[in-house]
């Protein structure tokens, strides 16, 4: 037969720390290490009362002197607390040769809390027995009179200034020595000493005192989290508007890159057709046009490998051309049958303008009378196309919406106004947008174009 040793653990770090990981242990180490940190760890660490915030909606109307003396204002409640320990210390000394001493030992710990509180806390609680001693009221242990208005006000101010945690640990330390006396010295109870009323008046001072933190924390993290909130929706914001303008400029891009490949494969197509028109070209006219063809297969194929890269995955050209002025008149009986009515005007005299160009001016007008239909229904609406010397001229302008209580909300990102801007800045162009005089909206629009010569030169 085999025997099995047992190793009989003789401690606590001998079992791997069980029995300090036991729930008991650790609430014993978590209330000590509390206790620690509030009461002992710096106690008497210097921490100057601060003056009173003038941000209220009285103190913020005073002026001058006036204002200055108000700051003060904790400064002084806290020395009338102290005069009130000092009087009830000096009549309840009455009885002793140096009522001077205890009036001094209520008066001490009180003015302490302006500049030291937890360690007026303990001086407190050590001038508590002394002060009782030399008064000579012993049916008063374990406070007297003025130690027991002096450690009232004490309590108050630290809890005040510190935290609830805080003023839990002073009212059961307050306990704590008040058992300990009536242990000792009797009468706690049964004598009528004061005791008892030290720890009920105490408990509800304390208990106003955490409740008024307690709201005053919630109301700042409420305060926070509403700041953190308006951030965030200014973030989102920016970020909604960062993002529609990054889909405006791609949709922008694949739209040119559309217009421009088509160009550029009409005239590489061209080039290679060319030399066989002509019976018996010479052969500097074919090395022409074969280099014309290969530069522009050359930068056909640049073109898609950059512009490419802004094509969605899903995204399939369209194989109608890209929409012209031309195709305006179509756009605008869409609209007409949408329940928008629409006036347009041409002036100047009509001519054929670079593709991007007309593209650009197609969708701007696209996009206000879409902004018309959502946010002025019912409302007639009028398109002005002015072929001027140097330029295209657009406006937009609809009226006042007829029944203003009828517009709904509109479900869109709103940031049409920021595409159009987009394809006019595209074009060294100028774009002005608002509402008018009578409560209507206006677009207008100026885009550059250069004139070309007979000779083909800008």
């Amino acid at each position: 037969m085999s025997e099995t040793t047992q190793t009989i653990p003789t401690s606590p770090e001998a079992d791997g720390g069980a029995y300090q990981r036991s729930p008991e242990f650790r609430a014993a180490v978590d209330a000590l290490r509390g206790l620690r940190q509030d009461l002992v760890e710096d106690a008497f660490a210097y921490r100057p009362l601060p003056r009173m915030s003038m941000d209220g909606p009285f103190t913020r109307r005073l002026r001058g002197r006036a204002r200055e003396y108000v700051a003060y204002t904790p400064q002084a409640a806290v020395g009338a607390l102290g005069l009130l320990a000092f009087l009830n210390g000096w009549f309840s000394g009455s009885f002793s040769p140096v009522p001077l001493l205890t009036a001094l030992l209520a008066l001490v710990p009180v003015l302490a809390t302006l500049v030291r509180p937890v360690g007026a806390f303990w001086m407190s609680m050590a001038a508590t027995p002394i002060a009782t001693m030399f008064s000579g009221a012993w049916h008063d242990w374990p406070w007297s009179a003025g130690t027991f208005t002096s450690h009232l006000a004490v309590l108050t101010v630290v809890a005040l200034r510190t935290r609830p945690r805080t003023a839990a640990w002073m009212w059961v330390l307050t306990a704590l020595y008040g058992l300990l006396t009536d242990a000792v010295v009797g009468g706690g109870f049964d004598g009528g000493g004061t005791f008892g009323p030290m720890l009920f008046v105490s408990a509800l001072i304390l208990l106003a005192v955490s409740v008024r933190y307690i709201r005053r924390e919630a109301k700042d993290k409420v305060i926070q989290a509403q700041q953190e909130v308006t951030a965030q929706q200014t973030v989102t914001e920016h970020e909604r508007s960062k993002r529609t303008l990054l889909e405006e400029r791609t949709t922008i891009a694949r739209e040119l890159h559309d217009v421009v490949a088509h160009h550029m494969s009409v005239v590489a197509i061209q080039a290679e057709a060319a030399p066989y028109r002509v019976e018996n070209p010479p052969p500097e006219l074919e090395r022409a046009f074969a280099t014309i063809r290969e530069n522009a297969v050359s930068a056909l194929t640049e073109l898609r490998r950059v512009l490419g890269v802004v094509r969605a995955e899903d995204y399939e050209a369209p194989d109608a051309p890209q929409p012209t002025l031309g195709d305006l008149d179509r756009l605008l009986d869409n609209v007409r049958d949408a329940g928008l009515e629409v006036d347009k005007t041409v002036t100047g005299a009509v001519r054929e303008l670079p593709q991007g160009v007309e593209l650009s001016a197609y969708r701007i007008v696209q996009e206000a009378l879409s902004n018309t239909l959502r946010h002025a229904p019912g409302a007639p609406a009028r398109v002005e196309v002015g072929y001027v010397l140097g330029g295209l001229g657009l406006r937009i302008v609809n009226d006042p919406p007829p029944n203003p209580s009828l517009i709904k909300p509109s479900p869109g990102a709103g940031h049409g106004i920021t595409g159009m801007r987009e394809r006019v800045s595209m074009l060294s162009g100028e774009m002005t947008a608002g509402a008018v005089d009578g409560g209507g909206y206006e677009v207008a629009v100026f885009l550059p174009v250069a004139r070309v010569s007979e000779g083909g030169e800008a």
